[in-house]
C-alpha cells in the first residue's frame, strides 16, 4: 500500500502520511500492554506507508520512546517522529508538575533523544502549557534546539488560540495537537482558523474518541488499568446517552459496508488537507482498519448525516476529569 498512501504536509514543510500511529496506548493508559504485537504493529504501519509516529515521555512514563527507538531501528529514514516534554513525571510513575521552564526544555529534549536513539527529532511538542512560565521562554528555549540541530519542526498541544500567536512569533510553529473527532469539536471554535491563518498545521488526537466512536464502544474502557473508566464521557449516564449516538453512527456504518471507526476517521480527514490524525492503537487488525479509513470518500451530504448523528451539543461529560481539563487552552 506504501505507494498509494495519500500525503498532508504539516505547517510549511512537513511531510507526513495523511494520517499517522499514536504509540501512548502500547505502554500505558489502555490497559496491559504486549510490546512484540506493538513492534509488529508499528513495523506494519510502516510497512503500510504510515510515516507519522506519535510518542511523549511521559507515556509509560519514559518507555514508549524506548518502545518506538527499538521498533524503527534501521528504519529512522521512513519516519518522522514526533515527540513531546512538559508533563513532568517521576521514575515511579508519579505526576509532578506542567514544566515549561528553559532549563527543563533542554534536558526533556536531550533525555528524549537518548531514549529514541536518534540524533534529531522532527518535531517536538510542548504537551501543555506551562502557566507559570511566559510561552516566550518555552519556545525561546525550544528554538534554540533547532539552531542546535536536535529538532527540525516545533509544536504545541491543547493551547489557545493567544498562546498559539505568542509562541509562533518566537519560532514559526509546524503543527497544534488537539483532540478533535466528531464528539471533540471545540477546534472548531477558534484553534483551527488561528492555525490556519498562520500556516500552522493541526494534528488531530483521539479521533476515534478514545476508542468510543467504534464498533466496541459498548466495552470500552472496561480492562484493569485503562484510564478511560475514569472519563465522565465513558461513566454512568453520560455513557449511555453517548452509547446512542454511536448506535446512530453504527446506522450510517452499516449503509456504506464500513466500520464505525472508519466513518469516524474519513469524517476527521474530511475536514481539511491541513488535518492529520493520529489514531492510536497497539495492534495490528486494529490498524489495518484505521488506514483503509483513507480509501473512504465522503459527500458533503454525508458529512452533514455524520454531524447530525453525533451532535455537538448531545455528547454528555467533558473530555478528562476536572484536573487534567484545567490543563487544556492553555
Amino acid at each position: 500500500m506504501e505507494d498509494v498512501m495519500e500525503h498532508r504536509t504539516l505547517g510549511q514543510g512537513l511531510k507526513v502520511s495523511a494520517e499517522g500511529l499514536g504509540c501512548m496506548g502500547m505502554s500505558e493508559f489502555y490497559g496491559a500492554g504486549d510490546d512484540k504485537e506493538s513492534v509488529a504493529t508499528i513495523h506494519e504501519a510502516l510497512d503500510s506507508g504510515v510515516t507519522f509516529l506519535d510518542t511523549a515521555d511521559m507515556y509509560g512514563p519514559f518507555t514508549n520512546e524506548r518502545l518506538v527507538g527499538e521498533a524503527i531501528k534501521g528504519r529512522r529514514d521512513e519516519v518522522v517522529i514526533a515527540t513531546k516534554f512538559g508533563n513532568q513525571r517521576g521514575e515511579d510513575g508519579s505526576f509532578i508538575r506542567i514544566n515549561g521552564t528553559p532549563d527543563y526544555v533542554l534536558e526533556a529534549c536531550d533525555a528524549s533523544l537518548a531514549r529514541l536513539g536518534v540524533d534529531v527529532i522532527d518535531l517536538y511538542y510542548q504537551h501543555r502549557v506551562d502557566r507559570t512560565v511566559p510561552i516566550e521562554e518555552t519556545f525561546g528555549a525550544m528554538k534554540t534546539l533547532v539552531e542546535a540541530g536536535k529538532v527540525r519542526h516545533l509544536g504545541i498541544s491543547e493551547a489557545s488560540s493567544a498562546t498559539i500567536e505568542r509562541a509562533h512569533a518566537v519560532f514559526p510553529l509546524t503543527a497544534l495537537q488537539s483532540e478533535y473527532s466528531l464528539w471533540s469539536r471545540e477546534p472548531e471554535d477558534d484553534t483551527l482558523a488561528t492555525c490556519r491563518r498562520l500556516g500552522i498545521g493541526f494534528v488531530a488526537y483521539s479521533p476515534l474518541g478514545r476508542g468510543f466512536l467504534t464498533d466496541e464502544a459498548a466495552t470500552s474502557a472496561t480492562g484493569e488499568g485503562d484510564f478511560r473508566s475514569q472519563h465522565p464521557r465513558f461513566s454512568g449516564e453520560a455513557r449511555e446517552r453517548n452509547l446512542e449516538l454511536v448506535g446512530n453512527l453504527e446506522q450510517i456504518a452499516r449503509a456504506k459496508d464500513v466500520t464505525v471507526a472508519q466513518l469516524a476517521l474519513a469524517w476527521v480527514l474530511s475536514r481539511g488537507a491541513d488535518i492529520v490524525p493520529i489514531p492510536g492503537t497497539k495492534r495490528r487488525k486494529w490498524l489495518r482498519e484505521n488506514i483503509a479509513a483513507l480509501e473512504i470518500s465522503l459527500s458533503d451530504d454525508d458529512v452533514a448525516a455524520l454531524e447530525a448523528a453525533v451532535p455537538r451539543s448531545a455528547v454528555q461529560g467533558d473530555r478528562y476529569q476536572a484536573a487534567s481539563m484545567r490543563s487544556l487552552n492553555g
